[in-house]
């Protein structure tokens, strides 16, 4: 259930890559692949944000979890930034003030935020076992000794439907949706307040992708999560989505309730997405 309370902001966040062209790689203009994006997410929300490839979802989400740098804005989690843009500084926020202006370490971060990415297989180390990428995160943040690790991981496996009989297999061993549900029982393993799902079903058949938003949802409200999802496919976010943020060219084009922006589009863009796709799963409420 979504509350009132921001658990997320995002402040004219942009993020530029430069153009480099001469024997000396002079700079002669830049991509503006997130140019003044602005949104917030409440917690218990799911956010959806939608666009074709290159609309700059995904590097949004990236900028927020601090693979990509920003050149200008702010972003807070929970009232404290994560991250100021290159161009950006606190005097430039003076809203922000004490506390609310102290920069989150990346271990705090890690223990508050993860994510799903799209292809489970690049994100899984194939040298390790299932036991040992489930509680890696879990032993360096104190959340387990090693002694503990074999019944943390079978817990983890349990609550996304696996059984606990492959805590020594290695990832090569499973199916793409097998994969992806390790992923998702690594990413809850650190208990996070918020969940980015980058793409995160968009590799699976339909079938399997069903069952990975059942999941989701059945997560969502077993532990009070927070939802970015991140998708091009519109017949998945009209089905998870409480709110829809609709990307173009690195802007937000559409905001709204996801009946509102699915059921009465404003702008052409959306309408163009609009195509007809069978609705999956059950809604992540």
């Amino acid at each position: 259930m979504a509350t009132d309370e921001n658990i997320l902001e995002v402040r004219d966040l942009k993020v530029w890559f430069p153009i480099k062209k001469g024997i000396f790689s002079h700079t002669t203009g830049y991509v503006k692949a997130v140019d003044g994006v602005s949104f917030d997410l409440k917690r218990g929300e799911t956010l959806g944000v939608v666009g074709e490839s290159g609309c700059g979802k995904s590097t949004t989400s990236r900028a927020i979890l601090g693979l990509n740098r920003p050149c200008g804005g702010v972003i807070l989690f929970k009232g404290k930034v994560l991250r100021f843009g290159t161009k950006s500084r606190a005097a430039d926020y003076p809203e922000l003030k004490g506390a609310d202006a102290v920069a989150m370490t990346p271990a705090e971060i890690a223990r508050k935020i993860q994510v799903v990415f799209q292809d489970p297989q690049a994100a899984l180390n194939p040298r390790h076992t299932v036991m040992e990428i489930l509680t890696e995160g879990m032993v360096y943040h104190g959340l387990c000794t090693k002694e503990e690790r074999r019944a943390k991981a079978a817990e983890l496996l349990e609550s996304v439907g696996l059984p606990d009989t492959i805590l020594d297999r290695y990832p090569h061993e499973f199916s793409g949706g097998q994969r992806q549900r390790l992923c998702i029982a690594r990413a809850i393993a650190l208990k996070p307040e918020l969940l980015i799902c980058d793409e995160a079903v968009s590799a699976l058949d339909l079938s399997i992708r069903a069952q990975v938003l059942d999941l989701l949802a059945e997560l969502k409200k077993k532990l009070g999560l927070t939802i970015l999802f991140i998708t091009h496919d519109l017949g998945v976010v009209q089905h998870v989505a409480d709110r829809i943020i609709v990307m173009n060219r690195g802007r937000i084009v559409e905001s709204g309730p996801s009946a509102e922006v699915l059921g009465h589009p404003k702008e052409e863009y959306t309408k163009r997405l609009m195509a007809a796709v069978p609705v999956i799963g059950k809604p992540l409420a």
